[in-house]
């Protein structure tokens, strides 16, 4: 006999019982209609003149795929135009992330990807916000030379 082996004649085991199925509603529920809307506001720069909305509601109508294409947008997803916001609406899942990949990509392509950042202001808004650099420590530096 060794020590510390288990004795399976020891253990009971409890007996099975079926599991039941989860119970249905009533009612057959019809899925709920999926409306995503997310808004790119695009303010600061075009307020100062750096930046152009009717180029990037192009760029994004260029560039953003569905499944897996371009130009495939139909009836599900569309893009509009607001003063200096971009609103997309979306009757299937889409991704917010993916919104601000291509919103840096547009900012990479002009240039402006050094003065711009994109924050998320609200849960289904982006903001374009310049960076803030301190110029103070560079004022100074200059002034002791």
């Amino acid at each position: 006999r060794v020590h510390g082996a288990f004795r399976f004649e020891t253990f009971i085991m409890a007996p099975k019982v079926a599991k039941k199925a989860p119970a249905k509603s009533a009612g057959k529920g019809k899925k709920k209609k999926l409306s995503i809307r997310y808004v790119l506001d695009c303010t600061h720069p075009v307020e100062d003149g750096i930046m152009d909305v009717a180029s990037f509601e192009k760029f994004l109508n260029e560039r953003i795929k569905i499944d897996g294409k371009t130009n495939n947008m139909g009836n599900n997803v569309s893009l509009e135009r607001q003063k200096s916001k971009v609103i997309l609406n979306a009757d299937i899942p889409f991704s917010k992330r993916y919104l601000k990949y291509l919103t840096k990509k547009y900012l990479k392509k002009n240039n402006l990807r050094d003065w711009l950042r994109v924050v998320a202001s609200q849960k289904d808004t982006y903001e374009l916000r310049y960076f803030q650099i301190n110029n103070e420590d560079e004022e100074e530096d200059d002034a002791d030379e």
